[in-house]
């Protein structure tokens, strides 16, 4: 399925629910379709606007969600407004209970290794019909990737998730997910979130947008992305006045 979609700095953010969306990639997994999903935030697009490589490959995603409120006030100003934010890390529970559902596979690529480790016993604690046909942590060189993609394409996994940070799992997917048909989302720092080693904002932050604010004030060392959201913001407005 073709999701609409609205531009913000060049890059089409699918606008649909976050409803539609997963009951698409269900459709997407039940049909072992090979499927690129990348969840895009403000410091991501910022990134793609200085590195045209980056947006090469971001451009070959087959679904780029709009994971940020940034995201949604750039849409916004530019008169074009998105449905809702879809953010990766429900994007990538909701893969693990369809998952759980149907008993499909998963491969966790990313992390630290206690992190990874973590994630990957409360993976089988909270879905135990999925089966993790491999794993490995986020710090390898290139004769380990090789490794690595060799025992993706052996697993043959339904899904595979990249906790790599951008713009490492992106390039990543897009030069390797031909080896396998499978849904390839990169996820950034989502298995610090899943290991417990990071908690997320409750629920009455998300809903009121501030997720971010939140974050900024448990870990005050991500002040230094500031810069980036006022640029990208600044950026925004330019397009707006073209």
């Amino acid at each position: 399925m073709q999701f609409p979609t609205v531009s913000v700095l060049n890059i089409p953010f699918i606008n649909t629910t976050n409803q539609a969306f997963i009951a698409q990639l269900s459709k997407d997994l039940a049909a072992n379709e090979n499927r690129f999903i990348v969840t895009a935030n403000p410091e991501i697009a910022l990134y793609a606007t200085k590195h045209n490589d980056y947006f090469q490959t971001i451009s070959q995603a087959n679904y780029i969600t709009p994971d940020g409120i940034g995201i949604l006030k750039g849409a916004t100003m530019l008169g074009t407004p998105l449905t809702e934010r879809i953010t990766g890390f429900d994007t990538m529970t909701a893969l693990f209970e369809i998952a759980n559902q149907n008993s499909y596979s998963v491969y966790l690529l990313g992390a630290k290794e206690e992190v990874l480790q973590a994630a990957c016993q409360n993976v089988a604690k909270q879905y135990p019909n999925v089966t993790i046909v491999g794993q490995h942590n986020g710090y390898f060189d290139d004769q380990e990737e090789q490794k690595i993609v060799a025992d993706i394409e052996r697993t043959q996994p339904n899904i595979i998730l990249a906790a790599l940070g951008f713009p490492k799992q992106e390039t990543f997917i897009e030069a390797n997910r031909h080896k396998v048909n499978a849904i390839w989302m990169g996820v950034g720092g989502s298995f610090d979130v899943l290991s417990g080693t990071v908690s997320r904002a409750p629920k009455i932050w998300q809903k009121m947008h501030l997720e971010w604010f939140y974050r900024f004030a448990s870990h005050p060392s991500r002040l230094n992305r500031f810069p980036a959201l006022i640029e990208y913001m600044r950026l925004v407005k330019k397009e707006k006045k073209n």
